[in-house]
């Protein structure tokens, strides 16, 4: 059975397949640049399905050729003209809202990504439990050529998840990783063969997570995260007061002008 909840969604589509909570989006554009609109409504679509009892598990995917390529660049533009509270405050209240809300779901989550996932998008699917790959997927943190950091968790998720080097080439360089090197690595815990057979792998993938004890599930998955959280929540705050000093630099408006402009960045430092 499917059906949409009656809340109104601008960025995301939101319904329930059966057992599963399908959080997708869909800017309309093919890339699903994000902005604060679509975090926010990220932030409303999981506390909805992670309040529904029946819901067992939610899958997050996107519309178009990307998963999503990052922020939108409307929004970062606007940051440099922002005062540090101010970019403490947007960044805090729906970007970093919108990962805590996916990394404490009590639910088990999955991430499908098709196409690139870069920057935000690439840190809001490594903050499900499971990714999976269709075979244009590329993850991407490309901060650094911007002139800032990943704020969203992914400086303190990767290397437990692919080791220091791997995750320092990714972080540090901007190396994008593809599919069937994701899998490889234990960046993504499944793959599909093809575009057209990844959301019917990526909800069979739900569904047996849906299967599981969601007792238990839940106990885990809590378990696990409090080996970790005390060190994810100062994560979080550093990098936050990091970031806001960082979103003030020339070299920020340097490599947002760079990106934009599609031509080699020049860092100065300040």
């Amino acid at each position: 059975m499917l059906w949409r909840p009656a809340v109104d969604f601008e960025d995301l589509s939101v319904r329930v397949d059966g057992q599963i909570g399908i959080i997708e989006l869909n800017r309309g554009d093919g890339r699903n640049a994000l902005r604060v609109r679509t975090m926010e409504e990220i932030c409303r679509a999981f506390d909805l399905l992670g309040d529904d009892p029946g819901v067992r598990a939610i899958l997050f995917t996107a519309s178009g050729k990307h998963f999503s390529t990052g922020a939108d660049f409307a929004f970062l533009a606007r940051l440099t003209t922002m005062s540090a509270v101010e970019i403490r405050d947007q960044i805090y209240s729906a970007f970093q809202g919108a990962a805590k809300r996916i990394w404490n779901c009590p639910k088990p989550t999955v991430a499908a990504v098709n196409g690139f996932a870069v920057t935000v998008g690439c840190e809001l699917a490594l903050a499900c439990d499971f990714r999976i790959a269709g075979p244009r997927a590329q993850f991407q943190e490309s901060w650094i050529k911007l002139g800032i950091m990943p704020p969203l968790g992914g400086l303190f998720l990767l290397p437990r998840m692919i080791g220091l080097a791997r995750a320092n080439e990714m972080v540090l360089t901007a190396r994008a990783v593809a599919a069937e090197e994701a899998l490889r690595i234990g960046l993504v815990s499944r793959a599909a063969d093809t575009d057209d057979a990844l959301p019917g792998a990526a909800l069979d993938y739900a569904r047996e997570l849906a299967a599981l004890p969601p007792l238990a599930y839940r106990a885990i998955k809590d378990a696990v995260h409090r080996g970790l959280e005390s060190s994810m929540e100062k994560e979080w705050a550093s990098n936050l007061l990091a970031q806001s000093i960082l979103l003030g630099t020339d070299d920020f408006s340097e490599g947002l002008a760079a990106v934009t402009e599609r031509r080699p960045a020049d860092f100065k430092g300040r």
